[in-house]
């Protein structure tokens, strides 16, 4: 950004919205195959609103079944549906499932068994 940027009015903010986060149409999103343990999870997402900045990210996003392995961002997320065990290295081993609201800190180094077709809704900040 040059400097004669600063002085550009920001954004409008986004309208306020609503949707069924079980019904929501998600696309495929491409999963690193070194990040699949077993099984052959398949991931599918949508981004609902992202910041100017690309620093905040909020939406849903899907897992089928497997055990697959991540590094994570600063993540709050909502279980929707489905269920599964957050096993965080050098840390607690979580149970989730519908209802659960499970906060991850970034740099965390996971690994998710997947038991049932887990969808969430997420926000991330970088």
């Amino acid at each position: 950004m040059s400097t004669s940027d600063h002085s550009a009015a920001p954004a409008p903010a986004p309208a306020s919205f609503a949707v069924d986060v079980a019904d929501v149409e998600l696309e495929p999103d491409d999963l690193d195959p070194a990040q699949i343990v077993s099984g052959e999870p398949v991931v599918t997402g949508r981004v609902l609103w992202e910041s100017a900045d690309g620093k905040q990210v909020r939406g849903i996003w899907q897992i089928t079944p497997g055990v697959v392995t991540d590094v994570e961002a600063d993540e709050l997320f909502v279980v929707v549906s489905g269920r599964a065990t957050v096993e965080v290295e050098g840390g607690a081993t979580l149970e989730v499932g519908p209802g659960s609201a499970c906060v991850l800190r970034e740099g965390d180094k996971t690994v998710w068994t997947v038991h049932e077709t887990l969808r969430k809704a997420y926000h991330i900040s970088y």
